[in-house]
């Protein structure tokens, strides 16, 4: 079963983005766009998570708790859940971050991250590092699409301009958010 989308954004909303999937005590929320396939979910509980099929999360497949912990190795954000009179996702504490070797930056913790939308709560979140993603801040997988490696930029820079879209920006628009002085 599919439930409908739900977008809260602001630092003290709920983790449930996303299109939902419920199953017995469980509903799992799917944040598409933050998807970058790293495939625990797919590997942890291939009962539930069977993306050739559709709805491709069959949470009824498996006892909650096991849907709720393999959901949490998701280490982008694009799955959370919420368990029917269960507790709530908790951040691990202390937060962490891991640079994956030409890859993002995946972040777990107690998070707010400011996003084009505005700041949003989260618990786990992958990164752009290279520059290029479309979904900044977030990975969308542009690092392997153009080759991007931390390797070649001293071990974690960005891509340069011309790969990363920003090559020709806008009046007042730089690639980083910054504004110049006379923005200010």
């Amino acid at each position: 079963m599919t439930g409908p989308d739900a977008q809260p954004d602001s630092p003290a909303a709920p983790l449930t983005r996303g299109k939902a999937y419920t199953g017995e005590g469980v509903t799992v929320y799917f944040d598409a766009a933050r998807c970058i396939h790293v495939a625990n979910c797919v590997r942890g509980l291939p009962q539930v998570f069977r993306p050739r099929e559709r709805p491709w999360v069959q949470a009824w497949n498996a006892p909650a708790e096991q849907v709720a912990a393999v959901v949490r190795t998701c280490p982008t954000g694009a799955l959370h859940y919420v368990l029917e009179g269960g507790p709530a996702e908790t951040p691990d504490q202390p937060t962490t971050v891991t640079p994956v070797t030409d890859g993002p930056l995946n972040i777990r913790g107690d998070l707010v991250i400011k996003t084009p939308g505005g700041e949003m709560r989260e618990v786990r979140a992958a990164l752009c590092r290279c520059g290029a993603s479309h979904n900044k801040p977030f990975c969308d997988g542009t690092h392997a699409k153009i080759g991007w490696s931390s390797a070649d930029v001293g071990g974690g820079g960005e891509a340069p301009r011309s790969q990363r879209g920003d090559d020709r920006p806008g009046e007042g628009q730089r690639a980083d958010g910054a504004q110049t002085l006379e923005e200010k």
